[in-house]
């Protein structure tokens, strides 16, 4: 305990000194409990949340393990209150227990929500959105569950701060044969570790960085569960970067992976589906919702969990029986819905930080830049009059950025640099100023598949893209980022950018990544809280001036 980089507070916050020598060491230990709330240069704050506390548990660690950490690395004695909550909040995950029964004789096989804790049953038993999922009481510890209300429950559950453990089993689905061809490759063991620790758990969340290899994990767990699969992806290019990567990867052929998607209807005993076509609607109803049912399905890989969109969480309860593997880089929801992704596909399975799979070569290191723009006289006054709504999009567009981005893009000739906006008249004028060729949500899919391609095997080396590219896209050799404008505040935006940069390159090159910033607006504003989630994996901004920045 003696001068350690941390001081642990009773309201749960835990301070972390950046400049100490054990801070990074400090920081892994510590970001498998708790969120990174505050980043600036010397001091970042971090909370412990009750959710934070049970995805750790669910994953492995218990209070002993957690506790230790905090008395490893603090400098001060942990306040006995903070002790005493987390051994009580961490206490309360599988107090609770959703199984099916074989012990009362009410029917092999039913729902029921168990307890050896009578008062706790009791009280979630009379919670009045609880009590009509609770169809029975056939013995004391013991409620019978209505059938359809498994993900229901387990969601009001959280909400009232009695996390269930789901140990319900799942649906074998129809059996299919899928096998990795490992001839000339193998999992790395972080993959290996994160497919044994799903397949035992069943359901739940894998979190790696981007360029990681979600994807093998995915196909790791495809071939454990050697089932019919059904794997909802981002958008068009994920789903067909998905299905290139099992046919290279598994023992799939290509008459065994279908996609579902606005252009293509297949099913098959692999299918790939898009978020965007099992939310489309016709007539007010959901349009695709036989595909959910359209083979029984054993597996359900939903990529990029953090961007579930909501109507699939509504889907998603009802598809409890059948396993359900979440893969993203980050956790962080900006719609605050983290407690659904717990309750609905499952909770945090396997967590790696990004500079340890860095530091064991497997992603490529980087570094960050926040680069400050100056406004002209008459753009800031254009700024500081308009209302606040029109502020940010001032601020993220200012044309003075346009000469900065052209230098950046002197300053790394010879490197394959993605330059990245959110407002499509801004990638407009971009694109014209570098005469480079653009991407955005309204560029044919086989389009952007060849300028993919074309980037990637260096007969472009600039691309100008929106926010399509934030996800899915693997672009191997990308080695800079410039983003000129982003989402608000976003930090999974922030750390799907980066991720663009992550894949390990043959070049070896270091990494750079790029945030440009208007000065004394918004702007500056959000981007502090967009470098939060990549502060708490140990990255770190350097601060550059516009002005000083040479070809």
């Amino acid at each position: 305990m003696a001068d350690g980089p941390l001081i642990v507070q009773s309201d749960r916050t835990v301070l972390l000194e950046v400049a100490h020598p054990d801070a990074e060491s400090a920081r892994h230990e510590l970001a498998i409990f708790a969120e990174l709330e505050r980043a600036p240069e010397h001091i970042h704050t971090y909370r412990i949340t009750r959710l934070g506390l049970w995805n750790a548990r669910a994953a492995g660690h218990d209070a002993d393990d957690m506790l230790a950490t905090l008395d490893r690395w603090t400098r001060f004695p942990v306040p006995p209150s903070v002790s005493i909550d987390i051994r009580e909040t961490v206490g309360r995950y599988g107090r609770l227990v959703i199984e099916r029964d074989t012990v009362t004789g009410i029917g092999d096989g039913v729902l029921v929500l168990r307890s050896t804790d009578a008062a706790v049953l009791a009280e979630v038993s009379k919670n009045k959105r609880i009590q009509p999922l609770l169809i029975g009481h056939p013995s004391p510890g013991t409620y019978v569950v209505d059938a359809w209300a498994r993900g229901h429950i387990k969601q009001e559950l959280l909400k009232i701060g009695w996390p269930a453990e789901d140990r319900a089993g799942y649906t074998p689905g129809t059996p299919h044969p899928i096998d990795l061809d490992e001839s000339t490759w193998s999992l790395r063991p972080y993959q290996r570790k994160a497919v044994d620790i799903f397949t035992e758990g069943g359901s739940g969340v894998v979190v790696l960085p981007c360029g990681a290899g979600k994807t093998l994990v995915g196909a790791g767990a495809m071939a454990e569960t050697k089932t019919t699969t059904l794997i909802l992806v981002t958008n068009t290019v994920s789903a067909r970067q998905w299905r290139d990567e099992l046919l290279k990867r598994t023992s799939l052929t290509a008459e065994e992976v279908g996609e579902y998607s606005g252009q293509m209807k297949e099913i098959k005993p692999v299918t790939i589906a898009t978020y965007q076509i099992l939310t489309a609607k016709r007539k007010g109803q959901y349009a695709h919702l036989a595909l959910l049912d359209a083979l029984d399905w054993g597996l359900i890989v939903y990529d990029e969990v953090h961007l579930l969109p909501a109507p699939v969480f509504k889907l998603t309860a009802d598809l409890q029986a059948r396993r359900r593997l979440g893969l993203t880089a980050t956790l962080v929801r900006e719609d605050g819905r983290e407690g659904d992704v717990f309750s609905l596909i499952g909770p945090k399975r396997f967590d790696a930080p990004w500079k340890e799979i860095e530091a064991q070569g497997f992603i490529s290191p980087a570094v960050c830049y926040e680069v400050r723009v100056d406004l002209p006289a008459g753009d800031r006054l254009e700024y500081a009059a308009a209302a606040d709504d029109e502020r940010y999009r001032l601020a993220a567009t200012a044309p003075a950025k346009i000469g900065v981005v052209r230098r950046l893009v002197e300053r790394h000739e010879g490197e394959r640099i993605l330059v990245i906006g959110q407002y499509l008249d801004q990638i407009d004028v971009l694109a014209e100023a570098l005469d480079a060729p653009k991407i955005t949500g309204a560029t044919p899919v086989d389009e952007r598949e060849v300028l993919y391609q074309a980037f990637r095997v260096g007969e472009i080396s600039l691309l100008v893209v929106s926010k399509v590219a934030n996800f899915s896209i693997d672009l191997p050799e990308a080695s800079v980022a410039i983003q000129v404008s982003g989402s608000f505040g976003s930090r999974q935006e922030e750390a799907q950018r980066l991720g663009r940069l992550l894949r390990p390159k043959e070049s070896g090159n270091t990494a750079s990544f790029y945030t440009l910033i208007a000065r004394d607006t918004v702007d500056q504003d959000f981007a502090q809280n967009r470098q939060r989630f990549l502060a708490e994996q140990g990255y770190s901004y350097t601060i550059l001036d516009a002005d000083g920045i040479a070809a």
